[in-house]
């Protein structure tokens, strides 16, 4: 096969004119790109690295309204994210599915109180509700959770979320925002910003494979690459103050004994005050998160050695037999890019916020995974009004998600510790712009995620498998191999 990168090239180079440019390849940028794009807005989205590559590959996995911002009486939020959960489930029921979480409660008292507060979850879902919580007897979480531990325990509850595949919601994203006639390019970092009387008009960007430049102009710029926002924010105005705060958020997957029956559990109030989840996930247990306040933006974040210990002590907690760290298949962090309330830095939200600068530049930040589709509207709506876009209505809340792209043979499992096969590595590179090692054995498929080191096993044969689709020789087999095998270093601990 040839490489089909040369032709996505040329189609975002050729026409230099659109009506709409996003900045960002993650779950706001894509969900933006499908928006306009199936409005009617001529629309090119240009990701400097890989789709999904930071933020929005390494969340919990959860398409959720958010218990615990229930409980910080954010109604709003939570109605908004419920509703979204409905949505997203009805219009790619191929990547979302109700996850069944336990609650296990270990003093009676508490059991009322999480009970009222899920069926208040429940009636803000309203019709889109995935199904009815109710309370467990002892013996019922037992028989959900039998790795739970068992002295003090009183009984539970049981409610209802979402759960998926993050970097996969985000190829089925690319791959309707192509089939419905968006141009999309990664490894095409944008290096700055064209300004006509003051006003933002387009971008200048690299292709970073061949190092040649370019300029594409645009009715309006959607800056959407989450917590780089600011450094985007720069390029349009050096002076620019901060409007994110980025926390880090940490998980560890380690076997899937730890969940045997197919139940999460939810851990209402961890020590430091946050919901900690355990959640099955491919055939593992994905446990997390953390949040720790960094200085600044991270490509590749790494975990500390706190936050591990942390992770750990608090499912020891709650398991009868508590993971170690020799149980550790995987650690990886991610960053939220928090927006700060009051310029302080005491007040951060995950609730998205958009702002427009004086030249015309649209930059949307914040929110989550489970609203990407009400951000992308709403960041279209703005920029719609601040260039005078025709007004189109959107289409989004009824648009069924690309369900993947068939390819027959190559069914030979990949590694014994995968499901995967090598079809799945042959369309990655044919269908789904992956580029490198890393693109497809940490976001097309998750085996980075997963097992990092079986991960780095299976690297050889997949690099094979690439060359072949992309025309590469041995040395950049060779080449990928050792870069990949020195990234996944960092997924061990």
């Amino acid at each position: 096969m040839s490489d089909p990168r040369p032709a996505i090239v040329a189609a975002a180079t050729a026409d230099t004119h659109w009506d709409v440019i996003v900045i960002g390849g993650g779950a706001s940028g894509l969900g933006t790109a499908v928006e306009a794009q199936t409005r009617g807005y001529k629309t090119l989205l240009l990701e400097a690295y890989d789709y999904a590559k930071g933020t929005s590959s390494r969340s919990t996995k959860l398409i959720h309204g958010g218990v615990r911002y229930l409980a910080q009486g954010n109604i709003p939020l939570v109605r908004e994210s419920l509703h979204e959960r409905g949505i997203l489930k009805r219009n790619a029921p191929h990547l979302v599915h109700d996850l069944g979480f336990v609650i296990a409660a270990y003093q009676g008292w508490r059991l009322p109180f999480y009970g009222a507060g899920l069926k208040l979850y429940d009636a803000l879902a309203g019709r889109l509700n995935l199904r009815p919580s109710r309370f467990l007897s002892r013996k019922d979480v037992l028989a959900d959770m039998p790795t739970l531990k068992r002295a003090g325990l009183v009984g539970g509850i049981l409610y209802f979320d979402g759960q998926f595949d993050d970097a996969r919601l985000a190829v089925s994203l690319l791959r309707t925002f192509e089939t419905h006639g968006g141009v999309a390019l990664n490894a095409a970092p944008v290096t700055g910003l064209v300004k006509t009387g003051g006003k933002v008009t387009g971008v200048m960007f690299t292709d970073a494979e061949t190092g040649e430049g370019y300029t594409a102009r645009g009715r309006v710029v959607i800056n959407a690459t989450g917590v780089f926002a600011d450094g985007v924010r720069r390029m349009d105005e050096v002076s620019a103050a901060s409007m994110l705060s980025p926390s880090q958020g940490v998980h560890i997957v380690v076997d899937g004994r730890f969940l045997p029956n197919g139940f999460a559990l939810m851990v209402p109030k961890t020590s430091d005050g946050r919901v900690l989840f355990a959640v099955p996930w491919h055939g593992k247990t994905l446990i997390g998160t953390t949040d720790t306040p960094v200085p600044e933006a991270a490509l590749e974040p790494r975990a500390l050695d706190t936050e591990v210990e942390f992770i750990l002590r608090t499912a020891a907690d709650y398991f009868a037999v508590a993971p170690t760290r020799a149980d550790i298949l995987s650690v990886f962090a991610g960053l939220r890019p928090l927006v700060k309330g009051d310029g302080t830095g005491k007040d951060l939200s995950r609730e998205h916020a958009l702002i427009v600068s004086d030249s015309g530049l649209v930059t949307l930040t914040g929110g989550k995974w489970t609203t990407y589709r009400r951000m992308g509207q709403d960041a279209v709506d703005r920029a719609a009004s601040v260039v005078g876009l025709v007004p189109q209505a959107s289409v989004s809340e009824t648009l069924a998600l690309h369900t993947g792209d068939a390819l027959e043979g190559a069914e030979t499992q990949l590694h014994p510790a995968f499901t995967y096969t090598e079809a799945e590595v042959i369309r990655a590179a044919r269908y789904e712009q992956a580029r490198t090692l890393e693109d497809v054995l940490s976001r097309r498929l998750r085996a980075l995620l997963l097992d990092a080191k079986a991960s780095v096993d299976a690297a050889p044969r997949v690099a094979e498998l690439m060359a072949g689709e992309l025309g590469r020789d041995a040395d950049w087999q060779t080449a990928q191999v050792a870069v990949y095998r020195e990234l996944a270093a960092g997924y061990v601990v």
